[in-house]
């Protein structure tokens, strides 16, 4: 093997970029023993952020003794890690995968406040026990998409995995894009814009106010007709069809007219939505009064 010819720091300069994080498992996969890994750390070759978590300090490193537990830990790192060295099917999603995507800069000032994170099974144990700059929630994209898989990520994060908005990406199936990142423009997965909105309308009335969907759905001017059937047609949850295509005709979007709705389960009955709101009876769902910022 190329890893028992070479150095191994040479090769874990080339295979684990500064900042990027995995696991002890990655590092035994790799031939990286746990005294090795000890004596890496001690020698400030690798730091370590919480126990069995490791990662490339960038230039400037301070040795371990004088620097802060997870010192520079941008959740960035930790979705690219998972998705690109780590191979795991996670996504960012819902109004974070919009306002990257530049659809909520009018709602929040200061940047993301949570980073909305999907994926097909649970993030590992570990994820929760680092210090980032902004928490990741995390969501089981099974519950809202019944075949739309996430991609598993490949190969390093400095290879030429992106693929722009503009370009088409129903490639990276189930309506996602690849978004790069930083100075080494690394990829991160995130849902597109018309997967983004079903995520984000599946929070409403918990976690998203009527008024915020409102106003980011009144931004989406150039959704893909094409790629919102396919996701409709894939979406479990009754209560996000409906809304969305009521939001959608309050808008009047000119996508909505060629939008397909063959195949759209729209269920039955009535959805109560919110207390003390007014029925609409095409969709059959209760919406507040007014959709000011108090609703």
């Amino acid at each position: 093997m190329a890893i028992q010819t070479e150095g191994k720091l040479n090769w874990l300069q080339r295979n684990l970029p500064e900042g990027l994080v995995v696991d002890a498992a990655w590092l035994e996969r790799n031939d990286y023993s746990r005294p090795l890994r000890s004596q890496y750390v001690k020698s400030g070759w690798l730091d370590q952020p919480a126990r069995g978590i490791y990662r490339r300090p960038s230039a400037g490193f301070q040795p371990p003794q004088s620097a802060t537990k997870g010192q520079g830990l941008l959740w960035q790192h930790v979705v690219i890690s998972l998705q690109t060295l780590l191979n795991l099917p996670v996504s960012v999603g819902g109004r974070t995968a919009l306002e990257l995507q530049g659809f909520a800069h009018y709602l929040t000032a200061s940047g993301p406040r949570e980073i909305h994170t999907y994926s097909d099974k649970p993030l590992p144990g570990w994820v929760s026990k680092l210090k980032l700059d902004t928490p990741l929630v995390f969501h089981n994209a099974r519950k809202l998409f019944k075949l739309s898989a996430i991609p598993h990520g490949s190969g390093l994060p400095n290879e030429n995995l992106l693929t722009a908005p503009s370009s088409g990406s129903d490639s990276v199936h189930g309506g996602f894009i690849r978004q790069s990142w930083g100075h080494w423009e690394w990829p991160l997965l995130m849902s597109a814009p018309e997967r983004a909105i079903l995520e984000l309308l599946d929070e409403v009335p918990q976690r998203e106010t009527f008024h915020q969907a409102d106003m980011l759905m009144e931004g989406l001017r150039n959704l893909s007709p094409r790629r919102l059937h396919t996701l409709l047609v894939d979406c479990r949850n009754v209560k996000v069809k409906r809304l969305f295509l009521w939001f959608a005709e309050r808008h009047n979007h000119a996508w909505l007219n060629k939008l397909d709705r063959k195949g759209i389960d729209l269920g039955h009955g009535k959805r109560m939505l919110v207390r003390g709101g007014k029925l609409d009876t095409k969709f059959n769902i209760t919406v507040p009064e007014r959709l000011d910022a108090g609703g």
